[in-house]
């Protein structure tokens, strides 16, 4: 797959509708996303704290996967954890968990089940009811208002 000189809308046009991200290698979505995208989605890093789009962003509507456009987060999960990350203590769509023990931790991935993304981590220590906290990076993510 060659997809160059894209702007960012067709960009998100094109790998929302037409392509089988499934199959897609690094190499394409490297073409396709923003170097930082790139960076947190594929090879699985972070965004700075407090420096992400909707880490206070509140309005209704559904968060989906900067990557596929599947849908994951309702805003009516979303609350301010202050970690400096949007958080979210249920998910909507399908999120894959998986052992992380990077950086000398030990915590849970979650990733995209759809395509794979990388889109944070999950806690036990959230203050809702279900005392979940999903963490996750701004730039693994689209909203799309109600």
């Amino acid at each position: 797959m060659m997809l160059v000189n894209f702007t960012y809308e067709k960009v998100q046009q094109v790998t929302k509708k037409t392509v089988d991200v499934t199959s897609m290698q690094e190499q394409d979505w490297q073409q396709l996303l923003s170097p930082e995208a790139f960076h947190v989605c594929r090879q699985k890093g972070t965004e700075r704290p407090f420096s992400g789009r909707y880490d206070q962003h509140f309005a209704t509507g559904v968060y989906g996967c900067h990557c596929c456009g599947k849908p994951l987060f309702s805003s009516a999960s979303k609350f301010n954890a202050g970690c400096g990350w949007p958080s979210f203590d249920s998910k909507l769509g399908e999120i894959d968990e998986h052992q992380d023990y990077s950086h000398g931790m030990i915590r849970m991935e979650v990733t995209c089940s759809h395509c794979q993304a990388h889109l944070g981590h999950v806690f036990d220590d959230g203050p809702t009811a279900t005392g979940l906290r999903y963490c996750i990076n701004s730039v693994a993510l689209d909203f799309e208002a109600d």
